[in-house]
């Protein structure tokens, strides 16, 4: 059994939030920079040139990449061989999002109450937490700071069996259409498929962090990824919805067993400022 001190916890989740809210991930940076040298139209290639701009901006002065600094999720992989200790776990978690939220002057969102008083609870908690118990005596965290333009644009479907790879594809395309230039392209598309209701709009999460570049490990599956990219590159929406064909930089897809009567499809859209940060204790 090894001890952990919540103290370590909090410190590392602090840590990571303002890694991500100031620098972007070199393989999205890469990504832009790629897409702006090939993008065809002079006003999409202007703004991807702006994107990159931005990025090194945001790293050398250390401000955040965008004004919405997005809601705090994390998705924890807890070693069953860890003890904390030191105080509440979980209240060590908020408390670092709040110091980060706080000491980087990163915008607060979050209100507590989602249809009524929807008063902003001033420190950007409750952050959302997503924990896993793993082997091992080590926790991994993956701190997603989660902006709702893109959110907002967003959807899950409930498939039936029948509608298969077909389906599947044609509702990341749909949903990719549907959102136009609202959720700020270019965006990273993370597809989750099987599993239940809520799992599979878990996977979906998770996939808008896995490093651009990677594929499914079933070629089934990654052929879906890069035919549904191609199609959604084809929409004309472009970088920042101004036209052109760089619309979207990856489709990631996450799979799961299912029950024999469905085949839920869940897409979670991030804009190209896919801020996360990833640390182990």
């Amino acid at each position: 059994m090894r001890d952990i001190s919540v103290q370590a916890v909090s410190d590392l989740v602090r840590r990571l939030f303002l890694t991500a809210n100031y620098e972007i991930g070199p393989d999205i940076e890469s990504a832009v920079t790629h897409a702006m040298e090939a993008e065809p139209s002079p006003t999409g290639k202007s703004v991807l040139c702006q994107l990159c701009q931005n990025y090194q901006i945001a790293r050398e002065e250390q401000m955040a990449i965008c004004q919405d600094t997005g809601m705090a999720v994390l998705f924890m992989d807890v070693g069953q061989e860890v003890h904390f200790t030191g105080g509440d776990f979980e209240a060590a978690v908020q408390d670092g999002v709040r110091r980060a939220y706080a000491d980087g002057y990163l915008r607060k969102s979050v209100v507590d109450d989602p249809v009524f008083d929807r008063k902003n609870t001033g420190d950007n908690t409750p952050a959302v937490l997503h924990l896993r118990i793993v082997p091992g005596d080590r926790v991994r965290i993956l701190a997603v700071a989660k902006g709702f333009g893109s959110e907002n644009m967003s959807a899950v479907k409930m498939c039936t069996p029948a509608e298969g790879e077909a389906g599947v594809r044609d509702f990341i395309i749909e949903t990719a259409r549907r959102a136009g230039p609202n959720p700020c392209p270019p965006m990273i598309i993370g597809v989750g498929v099987g599993g239940t209701f809520e799992t599979a709009a878990l996977m979906a999460k998770r996939m808008t962090a896995r490093p651009l570049g990677t594929h499914h490990p079933d070629p089934r599956y990654a052929k879906i990824e890069s035919d549904a990219l191609a199609a959604i590159n084809r929409l004309g929406i472009g970088p920042a919805g101004v036209g052109g064909k760089t619309t979207a930089l990856a489709v990631h897809i996450a799979s799961a067993p299912t029950h024999i009567a469905g085949m839920p499809v869940a897409v979670n859209i991030c804009c190209h400022a896919a801020r996360h940060a990833e640390g182990t204790l």
